[in-house]
């Protein structure tokens, strides 16, 4: 089974355009009517969907964290600093754990870009 994501409201919409031409499921927060959610509620959501949540806010690492001392389970998070790699570096790295990994690979996982 492929992995699939689920973009925070944040993420540029070229990240998730370029994952798309490169064949990698794509769900938006936008898409899915969740714009205006709180960053539980995005990483609940996500989970719901079984799609790993790419991110570029700060807030939600301590979300993941605090649910992963909780021994909550979510689905993964992906997170890139905002001044991090390029949009290109992004859809590259995002497009090679979407076809490398497994949902149970980054499951309650943190994975930080640039890999």
């Amino acid at each position: 089974m492929t992995l699939s994501f689920y973009m925070d409201v944040h993420v540029p919409a070229a990240i998730t355009e370029g994952l798309r031409r490169c064949g990698v499921d794509v769900l938006t927060s936008q898409e899915d009517g969740t714009r205006e959610a709180d960053d539980e509620a995005l990483l609940a959501r996500s989970t719901a969907l079984d799609r790993t949540l790419f991110s570029q806010d700060e807030d939600l690492l301590r979300v993941a964290d605090e649910w992963r001392t909780a021994y909550r389970r979510f689905a993964g998070l992906v997170y890139a600093h905002q001044r991090g790699p390029s949009l290109g570096n992004c859809i590259k790295d995002l497009e090679l754990i979407a076809k490398c990994c497994s949902p149970e690979d980054v499951e309650n996982q943190v994975i930080f870009l640039p890999l």
